[in-house]
């Protein structure tokens, strides 16, 4: 049985030079619309305390294009400045349905240069992709083949802080589940193993970051050398430290994809943690491994992969002790600081550290999947002598998960 999903291609391209002085113009006007539209919003609401909706925006759009100051709106394609409008909306939305900050102003240097067109916006036909204001198609390094019949709904350009340009085509596509298997996987995320499972593999961070930090250092040493008013060499010198953190973000996803791609191939249940790493980034000793590591990332990749191909992806209680629980007895370990790798249970089982973890993962994940959400073993004591039993989750307001 298939599956129809949403799905966006990415490609590399190179325009030539009026096409990125269009798309640069482009950019422009969407960042200038969109910080009008969120300034026209704010003040509404902060001083008359009146809520002002996409529509409304949208005939703001409309005078400012007819205004001598910014006229010059109207010399680039509408589409991506209504589009940029509703991205605000859906900001808003988030923002007031509480899973989001307060939207923020784009920021020239700062923020990501983009621009997204509906199908009234460009044409598509035989491989060829004509954005409107062009008059050529641009040029598109086809890396992979769009799925067969595919009409695009929307198109996204962008360009990156390294100056590369990408085009982003979203088709509808078919995807036909994995065949089932029997194998469940429990994953124990970490440090020096990226990643551990409850078969007793472990793979071994690459540390992309660590592999270019001598490179990234005497470019960053460069840029900081050049003074703020020295513009060409301190783009130049800009550019080269986005290059190397590009190449270092690429290699990363890359090695994600190929991981996460064979896990959920290889198994019909997978099992992970629920690490908040936004919190764990604040221990400063630990920040710039965790981020290098990836973990938020990884989990994404697991949670649209298990559901385009069919598995189960479980995800248990973040303050489940599972490096601290023993497999065996279910006693529970009092303290186990990060240093310690190898201990012995008072049963007299010796434990690896990460691979204990990942096979109680593994079993909590199964128990929550069995027996539904919220339930995890815990020991009321290490000192009462009981076996481990099954209670309700209790959230903590304070401290730091097990790593």
């Amino acid at each position: 049985m298939t599956i129809r999903v949403k799905r966006a291609f990415k490609y590399r391209f190179y325009p030539d030079d009026a096409q990125a002085a269009e798309l640069s113009r482009t950019f422009g006007c969407v960042r200038k619309v969109y910080n009008l539209a969120l300034e026209a919003r704010t003040v509404a609401w902060y001083q008359r305390q009146e809520r002002v909706n996409y529509n409304a925006t949208s005939a703001m759009l409309t005078a400012w294009k007819k205004t001598g100051e910014l006229a010059f709106l109207s010399e680039v394609s509408s589409v991506p400045l209504q589009q940029c409008l509703r991205h605000l909306q859906a900001a808003f939305t988030g923002f007031f349905e509480g899973r989001a900050k307060y939207p923020r102003f784009k920021s020239r240097k700062k923020s990501r240069r983009s621009a997204e067109y509906t199908s009234s916006a460009f044409r598509y036909r035989d491989g060829r992709l004509t954005l409107a204001k062009m008059r050529e198609p641009l040029d598109i390094v086809w890396s992979r083949p769009l799925p067969d019949s595919a009409q695009p709904s929307t198109v996204t350009v962008s360009q990156d802080a390294a100056g590369r340009w990408f085009v982003s085509l979203l088709c509808d596509d078919t995807i036909t589940p994995a065949p089932a298997t029997t194998r469940a996987v429990g994953i124990d995320a970490g440090i020096t193993s990226l990643v551990t499972l409850s078969t007793g593999e472990k793979i071994t961070n690459p540390r992309h970051e660590r592999r270019d930090r001598d490179r990234l250092a005497k470019a960053q040493r460069e840029l900081s050398r050049k003074a703020e008013g020295d513009g060409k060499n301190r783009a130049k010198a800009r550019r080269k430290v986005a290059k190397i953190h590009a190449r270092i973000a690429d290699r990363r996803r890359d090695f994600l994809h190929k991981l996460t791609t064979r896990l959920v191939r290889e198994n019909q249940t997978v099992v992970i943690e629920d690490l908040t790493v936004r919190n764990l980034v604040k221990n400063h000793g630990l920040a710039r491994a965790i981020s290098d590591a990836a973990w938020r990332e990884l989990r994404t990749m697991l949670e649209y992969k298990c559901a385009w191909y069919g598995r189960e992806l479980v995800v248990i209680d973040r303050w489940f002790p599972s490096s601290k629980l023993c497999g065996n007895c279910g006693t529970i370990r009092a303290k186990l600081p990060l240093n310690v790798r190898t201990w012995t249970c008072e049963c007299g089982t010796v434990h690896d550290r990460d691979v204990n973890a990942a096979k109680n993962i593994l079993a909590a994940g199964l128990a929550v999947s069995a027996c539904g959400d919220g339930v995890r073993p815990q020991r009321e004591s290490s000192r009462t002598g009981r076996s481990s039993m099954k209670q309700e989750p209790q959230r903590a307001t304070a401290g730091t998960p097990r790593l």
